[in-house]
């Protein structure tokens, strides 16, 4: 008898085709007794009182890297496996990452609506043709794991020094840095690529952004949490750095109007995964996490607390 495996989220008939020679699959989202594994995204809510109403439940497979919203604990307490895709989006991740820093430091969306509104380089064009550009700067990637690591190659080509944070040393030739703070102080752009827990919430706070300076730019992919959004504003409007490039915000699919009004804000809605490749890719990486799990092979991707 084929597992039966619930898919709460939408991934399109081409994943469900590769799952179907193997797997019964269930797309009633209230679905509960004689569920074997679910494919969901690490936000949802998945607690102790989640687990509990999952009798039969063996595996949790994570579409993406991100499992903030899942109770380890009482995963394992329940023997229910958690996994995730981490390192399948990764090149797609580090993509956007560039593509913001890059519209955020040489004014892109500003340049645009200017000529889209005939006044060419605008009254004062100095801030366009006199930006700050790569070359140069000191860029801190806060986080070195997958995403983070390419980021840093990434950016080492437009000819950066790179330094980084992370929770352990890496084997790397980039100088590491102890706090985010520190790293901070040394650079003056950030880029956040680290896994986003109530460990690290609002990690960059007003005292990190005053440390960047006035020609510092911040970028995150990684989690809204990470970042003290009414620092950041204040950042922005008084000058304390010159600008910031998002994808995620503390409140999705609603960021702060306060926030997205300010003109040296560059936004983009949590689409850092979001290309065909990548969404392939972590399609396979889930299969292979059920495949070896019910073959009682060991995961690739393993999450554990």
């Amino acid at each position: 008898m084929k597992p039966n495996v619930l898919i709460a989220l939408p991934l399109g008939k081409a994943f469900e085709r590769k799952l179907e020679p193997r797997y019964t699959i269930v797309t009633d989202p209230d679905a509960k007794k004689g569920v074997d594994a679910v494919i969901t995204v690490g936000t949802m809510n998945a607690d102790k009182a989640w687990f509990e109403s999952m009798p039969d439940l063996k595996v949790l497979c994570c579409f993406g890297s991100g499992y903030e919203g899942i109770d380890i604990g009482a995963a394992g307490t329940h023997g229910v496996q958690v996994t995730n895709t981490v390192g399948a989006n990764a090149s797609t991740v580090a993509d956007l990452a560039v593509a913001l820093l890059l519209a955020s430091i040489r004014l892109v969306v500003t340049g645009d609506r200017l000529a889209r509104a005939g006044k060419w380089r605008g009254e004062n064009p100095a801030p366009l043709l006199f930006a700050r550009g790569i070359t140069g700067r000191k860029i801190g990637v806060v986080g070195l794991g997958a995403i983070g690591l390419k980021i840093a190659n990434r950016l080492a080509a437009f000819e950066a020094e790179i330094g980084y944070h992370n929770r352990s040393k890496k084997d790397v030739s980039y100088p590491y840095f102890e706090t985010v703070l520190d790293l901070a102080k040394w650079a003056d752009t950030l880029v956040l690529a680290h896994r986003a827990d109530e460990t690290n919430r609002h990690m960059v706070n007003a005292e990190v952004l005053e440390a960047l300076g006035p020609t510092g730019h911040v970028v995150n992919i990684s989690r809204g949490s990470a970042i003290d959004e009414d620092a950041l504003i204040a950042a922005l409007k008084n000058g304390t750095i010159a600008g910031a490039g998002l994808d995620v915000f503390e409140n999705e699919p609603n960021p702060r109007a306060d926030l997205l009004s300010l003109p040296n804000l560059v936004a983009t809605p949590h689409i850092g995964g979001g290309t065909s490749e990548a969404i392939i890719a972590m399609g396979d990486a889930v299969i292979a996490n059920l495949d070896a799990f019910f073959s009682g092979k060991p995961v690739p991707n393993p999450v554990t607390a």
